[in-house]
C-alpha cells in the first residue's frame, strides 16, 4: 500500500509539474533573458532608397458610429529621424497608426509610404514593421516558434528568427511557451518580430511599455540606430521624459486634430520641457468622448 500510494504521489507530482510549465519556468525565463549587450546590426538604408519610407499622413479622417475620432490629420515622418507621436488617451493616435498600416478604412484622407497604401507594397514586410501590441502571439507557441511561423508567411528564412531573438536579448527564452514570458519580454519578442525584414520603416505603439530603466534605455539606442541607418521611425507614446530624449520631430493630437507639428526644439519652445509643453498644447482638449 505504502509503495502504490508514493507512485501515486509522484506521478501527480509530474503531472503538476508539466500542467504548470509554463507558470514554473516564468522566473527563470526572465533572469536569463537581460536585453542584449550589442546593437542591433542591419543594412544601413541608400540615399537613393531612403524617400521610400517617407510617412505621409494627409486630411486623415475616421468616424465611427457618427463621431469622428480622427479628424482631418495631416502630418509626414522623415527617413533618417525619430517622430514621436503624441496625444491623451483617446485623442486618436492608435486609430491614425492603424490606418497607416491598412488595418482601418479612412472615411477621408490618406495614409501613405513612400507614397504608396501600405496594402499597395509589394514586399511589407521588408518596407515596414510594426509594434501595436505586445507580441499578440499565440500562448502555447514558444518565441522562436511563434517568429519562424512569421517567417514562413513572409517567405524570410527561417534562421531570422534566431538572429531578431538574439537581437532583443531573448535567445535564452526562445523555447520557453509565450504564457510564460513577462510583459517586458512580450513587449522585445513584438520587436523581434518587427524587425524580421530588416524594415526601412518602424511604426510603434507604447514600444517602453513592460520595459524596465536598462529595457527602455535599450529600446531608445535600438530606435536611434535604426534611424541614423536612414530608417523612419514612428513612435507612439505616453512616456514624455522618453520621448524628450529620443525624438527629433514630434507630431502632437488632441481630441483628432494635430494641434502641433515640428521638430522637437520647436514644440518645446520656451517652455521648460517637452512635459510642460503638451500639457498646455492639450489643456482642455480631451480624447473623444
Amino acid at each position: 500500500m505504502v509503495v502504490v500510494l508514493a507512485v501515486l504521489v509522484a506521478g501527480g507530482l509530474v503531472w503538476l509539474a508539466r500542467r504548470n510549465r509554463g507558470k514554473i519556468l516564468a522566473p527563470v525565463a526572465e533572469a536569463e533573458s537581460g536585453v542584449p549587450g550589442q546593437p542591433y546590426v542591419g543594412q544601413p538604408i541608400p540615399a537613393e532608397q531612403r524617400p521610400l519610407g517617407r510617412i505621409d499622413v494627409r486630411g486623415l479622417t475616421k468616424e465611427y458610429r457618427g463621431a469622428k475620432v480622427v479628424d482631418g490629420v495631416s502630418f509626414s515622418a522623415e527617413p533618417g529621424q525619430v517622430t514621436g507621436f503624441l496625444g491623451p488617451n483617446g485623442a486618436g493616435k492608435t486609430t491614425t497608426l492603424r490606418t497607416l498600416l491598412g488595418l482601418v478604412e479612412p472615411t477621408g484622407g490618406v495614409a501613405t509610404i513612400g507614397g504608396e497604401r501600405y496594402a499597395d507594397l509589394e514586399e511589407p514586410t521588408l518596407r515596414v514593421g510594426a509594434v501595436l501590441e505586445a507580441s499578440g502571439a499565440h500562448e502555447g507557441r514558444t518565441g522562436r516558434n511563434h517568429l519562424r511561423v512569421l517567417c514562413r508567411a513572409a517567405g524570410l528564412p527561417p534562421a531570422r528568427a534566431d538572429a531578431v531573438l538574439a537581437a532583443v536579448g531573448l535567445t535564452t527564452a526562445a523555447d520557453r511557451a509565450v504564457r510564460g514570458y513577462s510583459l517586458g519580454m512580450r513587449q522585445r519578442l513584438s520587436v523581434a518580430a518587427a524587425l524580421l525584414g530588416d524594415p526601412q520603416v518602424l511604426v510603434l505603439d507604447e514600444p517602453g511599455n513592460g520595459l524596465d530603466p536598462d529595457g527602455i534605455r535599450w529600446m531608445r539606442e535600438l530606435l536611434r540606430a535604426l534611424a541614423a541607418d536612414g530608417r523612419t521611425v514612428l513612435v507612439s507614446s505616453h512616456q514624455l521624459a522618453e520621448v524628450e530624449q529620443l525624438a527629433d520631430a514630434l507630431v502632437v493630437i488632441a481630441a483628432g486634430h494635430v494641434v502641433a507639428t515640428g521638430t522637437l526644439a520647436s514644440v518645446v519652445g520656451g517652455h521648460p520641457d517637452l512635459e510642460t509643453a503638451f500639457l498646455e498644447l492639450t489643456a482642455g482638449k480631451g480624447g473623444i468622448q
